[in-house]
C-alpha cells in the first residue's frame, strides 16, 4: 500500500480547486508547485516521499486567514480522504507533519515512528519556510501576497502581528531543522526577515 500514490488525478483535481480560489494570492497551487518541485530535488534524502508528498498537497488545502485551525481542519481533511489509501499510521504521521505547520516546531519527544519520520517532517517544515531564504525580490513577492490575504486586517495590528512572526522566527537558534535547508536557505532568510521587521517599524 505504501508503494501506492496517495493522490490520484481526481483527488489532486479537488485539491486544485481549493487552491485555486481568488482570494489565496501566496498559500495557493504555485506555493504547492514550489514545495512538491523541492520534495522532488531531496527525493532521496526523504524516507517516505508518498507521505511527504501528501502532506505537501493537503497542508493548506482549508485557508482562512481569519480562522485558528487551518492546520488541524486541513489535517482532518487528509484524514477524510486518504483514509483506506494507507494504513492508520502512516495516515496519522501525515496528519502530524501538517498540523505541525501551525508553529513549524518539532514535537518533542518524537513519538512516530522514530528517526525516519523525524527527519520527514523536517524536511517537510523546511520545504514550507523555503521561501524565506529566497532571493530578496521573491521574498517581498511573497510578503506582499500574504499580506493581501490579510487585507482585511488594519495596518497598525497587521504591523504588530506580523513583527511577532519574524521576531519569533529570528529569535531560534536555527530557522530551518535541517542541516541542508540551513546551509542552503538560512542566511537569506535571516537577512530576508530582519529587513521586513525593520520595515515594519518605519
Amino acid at each position: 500500500m505504501e508503494n501506492e500514490p496517495l493522490i490520484d488525478d481526481l483527488l489532486k483535481r479537488e485539491l486544485c480547486a481549493l487552491y485555486e480560489v481568488e482570494d489565496r494570492y501566496y498559500h495557493n497551487l504555485a506555493h504547492i508547485r514550489a514545495m512538491l518541485a523541492l520534495a522532488a530535488e531531496y527525493h532521496g534524502s526523504l524516507h517516505d516521499p508518498g507521505a511527504v508528498g501528501a502532506a505537501i498537497w493537503f497542508h493548506d488545502a482549508i485557508y482562512d486567514s481569519r480562522a485558528k485551525d487551518n492546520e488541524a481542519q486541513s489535517a482532518a481533511l487528509a484524514e477524510k480522504k486518504l483514509t483506506g489509501r494507507t494504513d492508520p499510521e502512516r495516515l496519522g504521521r501525515i496528519a502530524a507533519m501538517i498540523v505541525a505547520t501551525a508553529t513549524h516546531e518539532l514535537p518533542r519527544p518524537q513519538s512516530l515512528a522514530g528517526e525516519n519520520f523525524a527527519h520527514d517532517e523536517a524536511l517537510f517544515l523546511d520545504m514550507d519556510l523555503a521561501i524565506l531564504g529566497a532571493t530578496p525580490d521573491a521574498f517581498d513577492a511573497y510578503e506582499q501576497a500574504v499580506r493581501r490575504e490579510y487585507g482585511w486586517v488594519e495596518e497598525p495590528m497587521w504591523r504588530a502581528g506580523r513583527g511577532a512572526v519574524l521576531k519569533n522566527f529570528l529569535a531560534r537558534p536555527h530557522i530551518f531543522h535541517t542541516e541542508e535547508f540551513r546551509r542552503r536557505f538560512e542566511p537569506q532568510a535571516r537577512q530576508n526577515m530582519a529587513r521586513s521587521l525593520e520595515a515594519l517599524k518605519a
